[in-house]
């Protein structure tokens, strides 16, 4: 059983000096980070057509079709590469697009979404 009680601080008064009653706000700039971009890579497999990757280049990503058509076969040389650089969600929605039109499909196509290098 406690028999004392603590102490509690001691508070000083402050002198301010007289005023006018104005007050001044000083404005802080607040400066915002961008958001995190992710890239969609999509990677190589030995049964999903070629022209069907293009076409998901041309309607997932928007890309021309020399685009797509050089985009094809880096992952058809290289194993994987990048389709485009989105925002987290926008990525994650591409990504969920180009596997559910895989599957309806019936190719086995993958793809997946990172954080894109600074």
């Amino acid at each position: 059983m406690v028999t004392k009680l603590p102490k509690s601080p001691s508070i000083q008064p402050i002198d301010i000096p007289e005023s006018d009653g104005t007050v001044v706000l000083e404005r802080r700039t607040q400066r915002t980070q961008p958001p995190q971009m992710y890239q969609v890579v999509m990677l190589n497999d030995d049964y999903t057509p070629m022209e069907f990757v293009v076409m998901v280049l041309q309607a997932f990503f928007s890309k021309d079709l020399e685009t797509s058509t050089r985009i094809m076969l880096k992952i058809h040389l290289e194993g994987k590469a990048v389709c485009g650089v989105y925002s987290r969600d926008v990525a994650a929605t591409r990504v969920d697009q180009v596997l559910d039109a895989a599957a309806r499909a019936g190719h086995p196509l993958k793809c997946f979404c990172e954080p894109a290098a600074s």
